[in-house]
């Protein structure tokens, strides 16, 4: 039976009842309520000094063990969304309530800006932090796209599953300038150099926060953590015991599954299950327009009798006729010249019965205290998926996945961390190769001829024909046209059945479309805090990488055995606050040395002052250097797409012929091997409330690229060369010139009361295209001028919801696979949740994309069309 004693404790400005609650007599426990009086299940509770925490239950009670022996303890109580308590107890006290007060904005504690805990106001650089609440009422499917939302943010879906993220412009659909990371582990495919969204993330159950940095964050990061940094950080099984699962069915066959179930053994030992299954109608591309010029030269516009090759039609495989071709009854002149394409497949026709996206997790996790200060932990983060990703083609990545094994010692202010892992491309296939070999397949077994042969000479054959009886040029031709596609292979057919499948399990080079990579990414990170009493910090780290990449030649230049490369980095931070700790400088530096490169070495200098009676308003400065190792695919690809054969470009270079009709560039050139590509940032900012209720955030900044890596299109010898053979290449080189980028976001969110916060954010990113000389180079900008976000969202009693308009102006987007503009695009995102707490359950409804609107973000890529779900949540604490 519980008894009441009445007296209050008033400590550090929280008011503490004590009731006397069935606890042990040898820790701290009790209740922890809001300043309504309500429990608030899920707040955690960590003695300070140590690592032994726990969390709240559903009625808001916690229990801890704590050793009184040396003196007082304190105990630290937080919530997303309020206020941080510090409690001091000088003895066993088993009865605690807590009241928390409702936060404001900037109190919110980030780790990603500076890799130590700081409030969000002393925050240096931009940053975005996405609390577990408001991750349950993203939008489906993928947790990651959802971001888009916030401002500053750019994602790009190329498929159901597969999203990518940037900040500041310079996306694509592998979002190879931003790192991102799982409790700080990289969960990047070593093949691809891909970041897929949240296919190889955490389940959305386990995600307690997200945290995105914005812009250059190479000087604690290193290569690659160019244009930001996502870090996804899960919950920790001492803290968030109980079971939780979510059940999820919608529109285009969506199912969404998953669960989660923690526990703690003793004071020592905790454990989490994770496991999370999604499937449902993927989107597929249609963009049946003409391929541009920088991907196909020679080609013909919509609707011509000759045929064109489209953007997502595959195996439309041409022929420039010529004398020298040896076709029955021999070659009309009139088509001397002339490139003539087949009809090839559609993406549905080729995909077919691969037209499910699926994504699957399992992630074990196991902790062990060893002592009060140091905590042991292993995991192991299994992931498949079925999606399409575009780069050089369209792949259909059929049961991609990672196994990655990793283990963490960890201190109160330091770490050890080392993790392995490995991508199997299992059943992945490339659309192009896919539809260039049923093309060039036999019409038939045992014969030579091929349908490309078939139809290349029935063409020829019918068009003469046309002329003999008197049409004119342009109707003969559309007659050679009608009576070459009726040669085509009918999809319908069973040999075509048969041809693909065979193609797609056929891995050689020039034969198959399979692709099955399996590359390996072994990592190890160290870093420690120093402190230096109650304002002065300093960390040391250092980082540790080795690729192995192995592709059996498909992709890679790797014959005869495995790629290796390597990278290494060491940084210091030196922090110091000054002015009753109002005014934080720091100064951060690191050093990376590379297999293929020079060494790296990126600055960041910063300064954040606040100002008022509760330092409310907060006003920051920073210089930042930055680089960016190129991708391995960069560094090391060998890919023939047909109309051009790419490849890497850390060998001696190559010697280049200008593509006809480009003049800013001289007949021969000689194209240097890559290097580290650069970046300077600066950048202003302002974090302010406003009577608790206006919370505002702006930001400015400017960069400058150096060694800017693009696309370089020339005519050349594979071997570096001009010798003969010669065809049309493609490799990732340095711009002469600097590239500059400037712009700036602002977001707002206004709380009306607890039930409504209104929010809106712009972002601008401007990419100065005046300074680009060569018209063949590619940026890959591909970011909207301008974007907005209008959003709602609020809680009242059991009801919980949001709603978010998006809208992004069209703009030019290029991949070595497609370049064209995009048109401008929105989405309208809505959630609501109404929670019954006796069943523990919460049901849920909502949807992506709820007006249908044109949503089409990668060109070449599908429309990201409407996704309408209902859904539950049991949550067992």
């Amino acid at each position: 039976m519980r008894q009441l004693y009445p007296c209050l404790l008033a400590l550090g400005g929280a008011v503490l009842a004590l009731p006397a609650l069935a606890q042990s007599e040898a820790g701290v426990g009790g209740v922890v309520r809001n300043d309504a009086g309500q429990p608030i299940p899920g707040a955690t509770v960590f003695l300070k000094g140590t690592l032994i925490g726990t969390g709240t239950n559903r009625e808001g009670q916690f229990s801890l063990p704590a050793d009184f022996s040396d003196g007082p303890v304190v105990i630290s109580v937080s919530f997303v969304g309020y206020e941080t308590r510090e409690l001091e107890l000088s003895k066993p006290t088993p009865d605690v309530v807590v009241t928390l007060n409702e936060a404001v904005t900037l109190n919110e504690v980030v780790v990603a800006a500076s890799r130590v805990e700081e409030a969000l106001q002393q925050a240096p650089v931009t940053v975005e932090k996405v609390g577990a609440a408001q991750v349950q009422r993203l939008p489906p499917p993928d947790v990651l796209a959802g971001l888009n939302q916030f401002k500053g943010i750019d994602v790009n879906s190329s498929s159901m599953v597969m999203s990518s993220l940037s900040t500041r412009g310079f996306n694509s659909p592998k979002s190879e300038r931003v790192i991102q990371l799982v409790d700080y582990f990289d969960t990047q495919s070593p093949s691809l150099n891909i970041n897929s969204g949240n296919l190889t993330g955490l389940p959305e159950l386990d995600i307690a926060s997200i945290e995105v940095i914005h812009g250059p964050a190479s000087a604690l990061y290193g290569a690659n953590a160019f244009n930001g940094v996502v870090l996804l950080n899960s919950k920790d099984p001492f803290v968030t015991e109980g079971f939780s699962a979510r059940v999820r069915g919608g529109q285009r066959s969506y199912f969404d599954g998953q669960l989660r179930y923690a526990h703690k053994i003793g004071k020592r030992f905790a454990f989490k299950v994770l496991g999370s299954y999604l499937t449902a109608d993927d989107w597929l591309a249609s963009n049946y327009g003409p391929a541009s010029l920088r991907v196909t030269p020679a080609n013909n516009p919509a609707g011509s009798p000759l045929g064109y090759d489209a953007v997502n039609r595959y195996g439309d495989v041409s022929n420039t006729f010529s004398p020298a071709q040896q076709l029955p009854g021999g070659t009309s002149p009139e088509l001397y010249g002339k490139t003539v394409f087949m009809p090839g497949f559609a993406e549905p026709t080729l995909v077919a019965d691969d037209n499910k996206a699926k994504a699957f997790k399992v992630v074990p996790t196991v902790s062990y205290l060893l002592t009060d200060k140091v905590k042991a932990t292993v995991a192991a983060s299994i992931n498949r998926g079925t999606a399409s990703y575009q780069s050089s083609s369209r792949y259909r990545l059929r049961n991609f996945g990672t196994n990655q094994y990793r283990g963490e010692l960890r201190g109160e202010r330091w770490f050890l961390r080392g993790s392995s892992t490995q991508d199997f491309g299992n059943n992945s296939y490339d659309l192009g190769f896919l539809g260039a070999f049923i093309q060039n397949s036999p019409v038939a077994e045992g014969t030579a001829t091929t349908y490309a042969q078939q139809f290349f000479g029935t063409y020829n054959g019918a068009y003469k024909q046309a002329r003999a009886a008197g049409l004119p040029a342009e109707q003969a031709l559309a007659a050679a046209q009608t009576a070459a596609n009726a040669t085509q292979l009918d999809p319908n057919n069973t040999r075509f059945g048969e041809l693909r499948s065979a193609i797609i399990k056929d891995s050689r080079p020039g034969k198959g479309a399979r692709l099955n990579p399996s590359s390996l990414l072994n990592e190890g990170n160290a870093q420690y805090d120093f402190r230096f009493g109650k304002s002065t910090s300093l960390i040391l780290g250092a980082s540790y990488r080795k690729f192995r990449l192995g592709s059996n030649g498909q992709f890679f230049s790797d014959d005869d055995q495995r790629i290796q490369n390597h990278e290494v980095g060491g940084y210091t931070q030196l922090s110091q606050q000054l002015l009753d700790e109002r005014l934080k400088l720091a100064l951060a530096v690191r050093v990376d040395g590379f297999k293929n490169f020079d060494p790296a070495v990126s600055p960041r200098a910063s300064a954040v002052y606040s100002v008022g009676a509760n330092r409310q308003h907060s006003f920051r400065a920073s210089y930042g250097r930055a680089f960016r190792s190129p991708t391995q695919l960069d560094q090391y690809i060998r890919l023939d797409v047909g109309p051009v054969l790419l490849l890497g470009n850390v060998g001696k270079g190559f010697q280049g012929q200008a593509l006809p009709g480009t003049t800013p560039l001289p007949t021969v050139f000689n194209i240097a091997p890559l290097k580290l590509e650069r970046l300077s940032t600066y950048e202003v900012g302002y974090r302010g409330t406003l009577s608790n209720k206006l919370y505002i955030d702006l930001n400015y900044y400017l960069s400058h690229y150096n060694d800017f890596i693009g696309a370089q299109r020339f005519i050349g010898n594979p071997d570096g060369t001009l010798t003969a053979p010669t065809r049309l290449l493609q490799v990732w080189t340095n711009a002469g010139q600097e590239v500059e980028t400037q712009g700036g976001s602002a977001g707002v969110n206004y709380t009306v009361d607890k039930p409504l916060t209104l929010s809106a954010n712009y972002s601008l990113n401007v990419l100065d295209r005046s300074r680009i000389s060569d018209e063949n180079f590619q940026t890959f900008f591909n970011t909207p001028k301008h974007k907005f976000n209008l959003g709602a969202s609020g809680t009242a009693g059991q009801l919980s919801y949001s709603a978010n308009y998006r809208w992004a102006e069209g703009h030019l987007y290029e991949t070595p696979f497609a370049v064209g503009e995009l048109s401008n695009y929105s989405s309208l995102d809505a959630y609501v949740g109404y929670t019954l707490p006796r069943l523990a359950t919460t049901v849920q409804a909502g949807g992506a994309n709820l007006l249908d609107s044109n949503n089409v973000q990668v060109y070449g890529g599908p429309n990201i069309g409407r996704l309408a779900y209902v859904g539950l949540l049991v949550d067992i604490k």
